[in-house]
């Protein structure tokens, strides 16, 4: 297949799961059982392609990310959650980052992982119960680095960093569109993190046409997570995540299926 179609689709994909609770890096695993690079490559081109995402959510709130005012207090109040909650993050995956990606990064810990926390997001979502928090300085340090804390379990492929999180936030009594702007803007330092670390790994050159390939992907992704990210964003204000839910027992399902067949 022409590599420049990989890279839009593959771009496409990271673009429309990142930030919803279906996990990017799961399917990104599935797709590459059909789309794929090198074994280098695409490890490079996953981490390039997420970046795109995260620009998009950097553009999206702009607002919340920048403080109107420079002093310690405005800081704080924008940043100090959001940093408590990736510090935790930051130490688990230093500890714990490397192994799971060596042992656990298969399509089998993908269909586990999906139907799990399908499960759990349906059995939350029936609960019900949600209070009104609607600011980040709204959010206890507590309760932030439980967030943290929730989000590394995002680490093992198919949990999904957003849908660990908004689960957390949702459990701890948030509303849906607090828990959702609130793990988008923890996905800024966490994601930037992450890349720069799997960057600083990759020791191949880059030729100019694994450049433009890169390129693609980048705006592809960044495009579609935009679109997306602003779509879900519209669709939480009146809807739940049941049909979320749905989806990842579904897919769930359809690859411990596919997989156990292709084993036989």
């Amino acid at each position: 297949m022409n590599e420049v179609l990989i890279a839009i689709i593959l771009g496409v994909v990271e673009g429309v799961t990142e930030f919803l609770p279906i996990s990017s890096t799961g399917h990104l695993i599935l797709f590459n059982e059909w789309f794929a690079f090198g074994e280098a490559f695409t490890k490079l081109f996953d981490i390039v392609i997420q970046s795109g995402a995260i620009l998009a959510v950097i553009v999206i709130f702009w607002k919340d990310l920048w403080p109107q005012k420079w002093s310690f207090k405005s800081l704080e109040e924008q940043w100090g959650r959001i940093l408590a909650a990736f510090a935790v993050t930051a130490v688990l995956g230093v500890l714990f980052g490397d192994f799971i990606e060596e042992h656990l990064f298969n399509p089998w810990v993908v269909a586990i992982a999906l139907i799990a926390y399908g499960v759990v997001f349906y059995i939350v979502e029936r609960k019900g119960t949600r209070n009104s928090e609607s600011g980040t300085g709204d959010l206890s340090y507590s309760h932030a680095m439980l967030i943290g804390l929730a989000q590394a379990l995002a680490m093992v492929p198919g949990t999904s960093r957003s849908g660990a999180t908004i689960i957390a936030l949702l459990l701890l009594g948030y509303t849906r569109v607090f828990a959702v702007k609130f793990s988008f803007l923890l996905a800024v330092p966490t994601l930037l993190a992450a890349s720069v670390y799997s960057l600083a790994k990759y020791d191949n050159g880059i030729s100019t046409g694994d450049f433009w390939l890169l390129a693609v992907g980048f705006a592809v992704s960044f495009v579609v997570a935009y679109a997306v990210s602003k779509w879900f964003l519209r669709f939480v204000q009146t809807k739940t995540f049941i049909p979320f839910a749905y989806y990842r027992i579904i897919l769930g399902v359809i690859v411990l299926a596919y997989f156990t067949v292709k084993l036989l």
